[in-house]
């Protein structure tokens, strides 16, 4: 958006999902009133047409058929077919196109061939304190200080312990939290309460302890990091029945005798 903004060019945003079929990243029939079949270009081609800047939001999300579409489109060849339409469409000299993605379980890998195509690819992590603190300012600017910290805290240590809470969790805990406020600014609960009955309404329990929240994740059949042990499947580690189980109080006494 930004680099459109500074070549002066206009923008088209295309919201890629799981479902998006060829057709509707290039020209889609539509029965007109009169009964006639029109066709509507996507805002891909659009961009595509007038020389702008089209972003492909979440690309990761669509299937290897609708990216095979797209793969003359982003080499030298520069042009995509519509199969529906019967027409080739090329790309304006000045037509650039960007994809974004996040990593998660729903996604689809993207086929190399495409993204060997998709260069230069640029990794993207969680902003640090200051940009979080930035962000939430950006678009609370009057949400008070104490209540931005206590955000800004629990982003930050969600981001330490590589859970999916992002800066627009953020935005939703706190004005969850300010609505509540300026029902009743003389509310019973503090502000600390309140911003946690926030969290909890925005994110759900496990957002209350963080570290327990990862430990399960962890354990989980799905997680990329399974358990190193067989009593990890049915004994919590800080279980004393685990095999694993360690109690400091009891190592202090140098194997005192029962």
């Amino acid at each position: 958006m930004a680099a459109a903004k500074a070549r002066k060019q206009d923008l088209y945003i295309y919201q890629c999902t799981s479902d998006t079929r060829p057709e509707d990243l290039l020209i889609t029939p539509i029965l007109s009133s009169n009964g006639k079949i029109a066709y509507h270009a996507s805002p891909l081609v659009t961009a595509m047409i007038k020389g702008a800047v089209c972003i492909l939001d979440e690309g990761n999300r669509m299937n290897e058929k609708s990216w095979a579409s797209l793969a003359p489109l982003l080499d030298h060849r520069r042009y995509a077919e519509s199969i529906v339409a019967g027409i080739s469409v090329h790309a304006h000299e000045n037509f650039r196109c960007a994809v974004t993605m996040n990593q998660d379980d729903s996604t689809y890998e993207i086929p190399d061939y495409i993204m060997s195509r998709l260069q230069p690819s640029l990794q993207i992590g969680f902003p640090s304190r200051e940009d979080e603190m930035a962000i939430l300012k950006y678009h609370l600017p009057f949400a008070s200080q104490d209540m931005l910290a206590l955000t800004v805290d629990f982003l930050q240590q969600s981001h330490h312990l590589k859970l999916d809470y992002s800066a627009r969790d953020g935005l939703q805990i706190l004005r969850y939290a300010l609505k509540m406020l300026a029902q009743d600014p003389n509310h019973p609960l503090s502000r600390d309460a309140v911003w946690q009955k926030a969290l909890v309404a925005c994110l759900g329990e496990d957002a209350l302890d963080l570290e327990a929240t990862q430990r399960r994740q962890k354990r989980s059949l799905g997680a990329s990091m399974l358990p190193q042990g067989l009593g990890d499947f049915f004994i919590d580690p800080d279980d004393p029945m685990h095999p694993d189980y360690e109690d400091d109080e009891y190592n202090d006494k140098d194997d005192e005798p029962f």
